[in-house]
């Protein structure tokens, strides 16, 4: 049985789409994954350092491809709780964190989220079916 309504806070450079920073990079296969999540009733923080402009063109990656997140580097109900300024979520997803599945994709030089290994985890910890 799939846990639902989860916060999952995911990074965005290295983790959704490849190293380009400060461009956006390709897709790293992040899309099905992410859709299936919010199929679930999980609820998507964009989690990432990027700011100003930069932080737009990662919110406009989600957008054009119909993956509403639910906050932007913040969780809306935490204020009424603590006053961390870190994001409370029950998943971190980024290709930084230790345990996160990596890979080289063809031709890149620095690793990113593997997603076929992401989704396997998410079934066995219970986020997916």
């Amino acid at each position: 049985m799939a846990i639902h309504n989860a916060i999952i806070a995911i990074d965005f450079d290295g983790t959704v789409v490849t190293h380009a920073y400060p461009k956006v990079g390709e897709d790293a296969g992040a899309v099905p994954v992410l859709k299936d999540l919010l199929a679930h009733g999980c609820r998507l923080i964009l989690y990432t350092m990027r700011s100003g402009a930069l932080l737009e063109d990662a919110e406009n990656w989600f957008k054009e491809r119909e993956i509403p997140l639910w906050a932007v580097n913040s969780n809306p109900k935490q204020g009424s709780w603590t006053s961390s300024p870190k994001v409370h979520a029950d998943l971190y997803i980024d290709d930084s964190a230790l345990g996160c599945p990596i890979c080289f994709p063809l031709g890149e030089s620095r690793p990113v989220a593997d997603w076929e290994g992401i989704r396997k985890r998410l079934v066995e910890e219970g986020f997916l079916d």
